[in-house]
């Protein structure tokens, strides 16, 4: 059994393998999914990742709720954590299983799936030990201070002027990512977000550990409002989004530099 491979039960009799592929996505890239269904119809499946940190987001999910039932997901191996400090020559390429636990649980949660907020704290607690990976913060605020630079001046940011002058920095911000491109390497999500009068604050959640599970409700919010899901998933219940109150995140989907998930980061 592969290192990156994490078993799952519980799955719906109804649950197909490209439901299931969906709702694992938002760990990181999958290899493939082996997908039983035992005589009495109900299934279980092992899924193979590409990287040790995406299996180990999805052990994270154990209790999570897919199609109306809860998932257990346990792993016959250790998955080990890249350091937290690695170093990485050139531009930062990240995968969605680069990303902090946090901002995938609120991708979760805007895409309308079902968290409980134990998961949510379970998330916020591999984030504190593991770290937000220099990789990361490097993508992050790259894009903070290249493109404050750019739009504002020399030493600018974005997040950090947005307030004062918010209408010109989303303006100009916007322009020197179509001359420049950032939006093909930068998630459409985090490159508005930044540019937005709570940038302050979507730039603090993904680049501290610490926070608040009320924290990642308040992200996913802010993720629905940037994109609207099409869809909620089958058999799946909106926990973040509130009935008078569109759920706030990314469109969780798999990311085009990975497979099919999540553009926010």
């Amino acid at each position: 059994m592969s290192q990156s491979t994490v078993n799952v039960s519980g799955i719906a009799p109804t649950t197909t393998e490209t439901s299931l592929h969906d709702f694992f996505s938002f760990c990181g890239n999958i290899e493939k999914i082996d997908l039983q269904k035992a005589d009495d119809g109900k299934q279980s499946a092992t899924i193979h990742f590409t990287k040790h940190q995406a299996a180990n987001t999805a052990l994270m999910l154990n209790g999570g709720t897919l199609e109306g039932e809860t998932l257990v997901v346990t792993s016959d191996a250790q998955h080990p954590e890249p350091s937290a400090d690695e170093h990485h020559e050139g531009a930062p390429h990240i995968d969605q299983s680069d990303k902090p636990r946090a901002g995938i649980a609120a991708e979760y949660l805007a895409r309308g799936y079902t968290l409980s907020d134990g998961i949510l704290q379970r998330a916020i607690d591999i984030d504190s030990k593991q770290g937000i990976s220099k990789r990361f913060l490097n993508y992050f605020n790259q894009f903070d201070t290249t493109a404050g630079e750019k739009a504002l001046g020399p030493n600018q940011t974005i997040s950090g002027k947005v307030q004062q002058t918010f209408q010109q920095a989303h303006s100009r911000a916007k322009s020197i990512d179509e001359q420049k491109g950032y939006s093909k390497v930068a998630h459409d999500y985090y490159s508005k977000a930044i540019a937005s009068p709570w940038g302050k604050s979507v730039l603090s959640f993904y680049t501290n550990t610490s926070k608040q599970v009320t924290d990642i409700h308040s992200e996913a919010r802010r993720i629905a409002d940037q994109h609207k899901p099409r869809t909620a998933p089958a058999g799946s219940s909106a926990t973040a989004p509130a009935a008078a109150t569109p759920a706030a995140g990314s469109e969780a989907q798999p990311e085009p530099t990975t497979q099919a998930a999540p553009t926010v980061v």
